[in-house]
């Protein structure tokens, strides 16, 4: 900062700012995982949906809703794009035959390993200016930050989530599941695109 350059003795009050680091740093990923999602289905929600798929067992559309805190009726719309590619498939569910189990195909966890590891090399270039003991440690801190603030959250415990599907669960590792995650999460109530169809869970 100009200021805090200027006059050492009295630092910028944004360099102590939470708010305004975490803003910098979530714009920052933000921009990166549009640009490294941009052609995927439903991009980064459409990511977090087949994320979901990915490291959890088939469930219906309201429980994936619940789940990623996405609305049902715009996660209908995410299913429908990714179930077009073929990355997703529903099904009817054994134990309701009113339900539809959602399931991922291998097509569509090929797709995602693909796109899981151009997000983390976003990851990395975000961090660039911490050693990996540094990134590491940071990684740590804030998934107890997140799991904390996840505990107030009124919507399911995803941080069980994350105990359940992680393979190794050491404190310094980053759980996968919740890669562009924020990306998600910002935008629970965005319109859906007219002209389609509307499918039942």
């Amino acid at each position: 900062m100009t200021d805090a350059t200027q006059r050492p003795d009295r630092p910028d009050p944004l360099d102590d700012d939470l708010g305004w680091m975490l803003g910098i740093v979530f714009r920052g990923y933000v921009r990166a995982a549009e640009h490294a999602l941009t052609d995927f289905p439903g991009g980064p929600r459409g990511y977090q949906v087949l994320t979901a798929a990915v490291n959890g067992p088939a469930r219906n559309q309201g429980a994936i809703a619940e789940e990623l805190g996405i609305d049902r009726t715009v996660l209908t719309y995410l299913i429908d794009d990714l179930e077009r590619p073929g990355f997703v498939a529903r099904r009817a569910d054994p134990a309701d035959r009113r339900n539809r189990l959602v399931d991922v195909t291998d097509v569509g966890r090929a797709a995602w390993e693909q796109r899981r590891l151009a997000l983390r090399q976003v990851e990395s270039h975000l961090l660039g200016a911490l050693t990996s003991t540094e990134s590491a440690t940071l990684r740590a801190l804030l998934q107890r930050v997140a799991c904390s603030a996840q505990a107030a959250d009124p919507l399911r415990d995803l941080c069980e989530v994350v105990a359940q599907v992680q393979p190794n669960p050491a404190p310094t590792a980053p759980a996968a599941s919740r890669t562009g995650a924020a990306a998600v999460r910002g935008r629970r109530t965005a319109t859906p695109r007219a002209g389609r169809r509307r499918s039942t869970d």
